[in-house]
């Protein structure tokens, strides 16, 4: 596919702010004006050209999984063995010598499937593992969660802060008053006092 002048110098009259912008007009241009008008090869439009075979057909997840599988090259030892990136597989002993394509998931090389000429050999039965997933495999980072637009730390804060203005501040309470006991040593004794003037 290829533009044309009308796209480049509708875009110099009209500069995309940027990335995102330039791919929107793109995008409008493809679906309104490229897919629309007559291929100068084909001479049909592109969209007409796509809808005449009919719907496309979904690949079944057998193919896909087939899609993303890696592959390698390995002769046979004598042994009827093949080894890869630590691992080691026993293989048919018919193919002793031979140069074999072993598939593998490189997620997951505990297991492997042997292929002779394109046509499958059987799996690859594991003997030594040594290694999980390929030296070069990088599994996908996880996408960064979206924003919420809540500061979930800052009410976590104002409750705190919530809860510690409500909690008992134990150094300002004050004491209940108390009345001072009366003098029971000076009463006895004047009760004493008291006794021994009347027995006079």
């Amino acid at each position: 596919m290829t533009t044309d002048d009308n796209q480049c110098s509708t875009q110099e009259a009209r500069p995309p702010a940027d990335l995102a912008e330039l791919n929107r007009l793109f995008s409008a241009w493809v679906e309104t004006v490229y897919h629309r008008r007559a291929h100068s090869e084909t001479g049909e439009a592109p969209i007409d050209r796509l809808l005449a075979a009919g719907p496309p057909v979904l690949p079944s997840p057998a193919a896909l999984h087939e899609a993303f599988l890696w592959s390698e090259a390995r002769t046979v030892t004598k042994t009827a063995t093949v080894s890869l990136h630590g691992n080691t597989f026993e293989v048919d002993p018919a193919l002793v010598g031979s140069r074999v394509e072993v598939v593998f998931n490189p997620f997951a090389m505990d297991s492997v499937e042997v292929r002779f000429q394109g046509r499958p050999m059987g799996p690859g039965f594991p003997v030594i593992i040594g290694r999980h997933s390929h030296p070069q495999a990088r599994p996908e980072a996880a996408p960064a969660p979206a924003p919420t637009g809540i500061d979930y730390l800052g009410l976590l804060a104002s409750r705190r802060d919530a809860e510690l203005a409500r909690a008992i501040n134990y150094a300002q309470l004050r004491l209940p008053a108390t009345e001072e006991p009366a003098n029971t040593t000076n009463g006895n004794a004047n009760s004493v006092n008291g006794n021994e003037k009347s027995s006079l």
